[in-house]
């Protein structure tokens, strides 16, 4: 299986602890080059996470050191819409569905939630000291299980999307000679499209035209403009884009290659894990986590059972 975009472009560049670190989305999201909107401030969620009820039961579980500073603590690396970013009216705003999750999470056990931008690499090792949560789309792998827990989520993959009505009679099965928009540095660009181009050359068809850009907020404009025939991204990328183009475009064919994303806790602290994981059935049970990824059109990635450390497909 091939992790999505923000998981594989650090992949040769870090060790160790960095290793940890590594995303499930894309290396220009996370420096901030990736799917954050112009205007992200009219992009204010429609769910209030603050009507979420306290649930004595669970908020009599959470851990002495969390609730004598009221607080939950979360490390987040506001750069990649729609699941963290930066926005609201002065645009230094902490957005996105993982942080509407967290603050859901600090509800329903009586806590304030504060979502701290973090760098991404940053966060994974200072659970614990620093961060109670770690929420920032990370793809749970064998060697992050190692280093810390995760509770389930969300899963994410690679998405393809065209413009409405697909006039251009777009085909995956037939993307030879074709322009495609994918964002610079992603897994979607080197290998998925760097393999189906590859493929082309070898069976000696048309090329691939690849319009490589740093940021997804161009690519969408081209796409909605005609001047790309598709484009191809992470799916939560892909859902937002459709949602900010007011479905100018929309999706074509089935994610891929889907990993499943956790919420990290400190590897010690298997029993805060487990509370996590019963605040997130509860959440989804009661409609919740629903509400949520609708609101930033995301449901496709919604799963129906959370899980403390999942055995991993890769």
């Amino acid at each position: 299986m091939t992790f999505s975009a923000k998981l594989a472009a650090k992949g040769a560049a870090v060790l160790a602890v960095g290793a940890l670190a590594l995303t499930a989305c894309t290396n220009a999201s996370e420096t901030g080059g990736g799917a954050k909107p112009s205007g992200s401030s009219s992009s204010t969620a429609s769910f209030d996470p603050s009507t979420v009820a306290k649930d004595d039961s669970l908020a009599s579980q959470v851990p002495a050191a969390i609730k004598s500073k009221g607080t939950l603590v979360v490390g987040s690396d506001t750069s990649y819409a729609p699941a963290e970013f930066l926005g609201g009216a002065d645009n230094h705003t902490p957005m996105g569905y993982d942080v509407d999750i967290a603050k859901a999470i600090g509800q329903t056990l009586g806590l304030k939630t504060d979502v701290q931008t973090a760098d991404f690499t940053g966060i994974l090792p200072a659970l614990g000291p620093k961060y109670d949560l770690g929420i920032s789309s990370f793809t749970i792998n064998k060697e992050r299980l190692q280093a810390v827990n995760f509770v389930s989520y969300f899963n994410a993959g690679t998405a393809w999307a065209v413009q409405k009505g697909n006039p251009k009679k777009f085909s995956l099965d037939d993307v030879c000679g074709k322009t495609i928009g994918v964002q610079t540095g992603t897994v979607q660009e080197d290998p998925d499209l760097k393999d189906r181009n590859d493929k082309c050359v070898k069976d000696g068809k048309k090329p691939i035209e690849i319009v490589s850009l740093k940021a997804q907020t161009d690519l969408n404009t081209r796409l909605v403009n005609g001047s790309l025939d598709a484009m191809a991204a992470d799916s939560p990328i892909i859902g937002y884009a459709i949602q900010q183009t007011n479905g100018a475009v929309e999706k074509i064919g089935d994610t891929y290659d889907a990993a499943p994303q956790g919420i990290a806790v400190a590897k010690s602290d298997t029993a805060f894990a487990d509370l996590i994981q019963k605040v997130m059935t509860k959440l989804m049970a009661d409609g919740t986590y629903k509400k949520i990824l609708d609101t930033w059109n995301n449901s496709e990635g919604a799963i129906t059972k959370s899980e403390v450390n999942p055995t991993p497909s890769s």
